[in-house]
């Protein structure tokens, strides 16, 4: 059974960029956005990218683990309808798996393992869960 609604798996499959926190070493938050694939065998959120194992982020996650992911549009702006998720979690820093998001991605991936999910927009009513490790 995932931790993530049908809902939110069917949103998170309809787009393709959204945002991760990250902070370094000196406790600094960084936001960047990024290439993302929900993962239904791990029930996780995959990330990665073009010159990814390089990037800050990466760097990031590898010092610490403990992330947030954002992913929100806009249903409609008349009237006006905000949609999107949350994902706090911890990434696992992965050498493969980058190679199935297309060409020119890096190998190296994370993986965000949920801990905290928010969702609003998505269905009726606003959805905040806590994920048992």
């Amino acid at each position: 059974m995932s931790v993530f609604t049908a809902a939110e798996i069917a949103y998170l499959g309809s787009q393709r960029l959204g945002r991760i926190a990250t902070v370094d070493s000196g406790g600094q938050p960084h936001a960047v956005p990024v290439g993302f694939r929900y993962n239904a065998h791990e029930d996780t959120i995959d990330i990665g990218g073009h010159g990814f194992a390089k990037s800050k982020k990466f760097r990031d996650a590898k010092a610490n683990p403990r992330v947030a992911f954002v992913v929100d549009d806009l249903a409609s702006v008349s009237p006006w309808r905000p949609r999107g998720i949350e994902v706090r979690g911890v990434a696992e820093v992965l050498a493969s798996g980058g190679e199935g998001f297309g060409r020119g991605y890096d190998a190296q991936i994370f993986r965000v393992r949920p801990r905290r999910i928010v969702s609003w927009g998505i269905e009726a009513a606003r959805r905040s869960a806590t994920v048992r490790p």
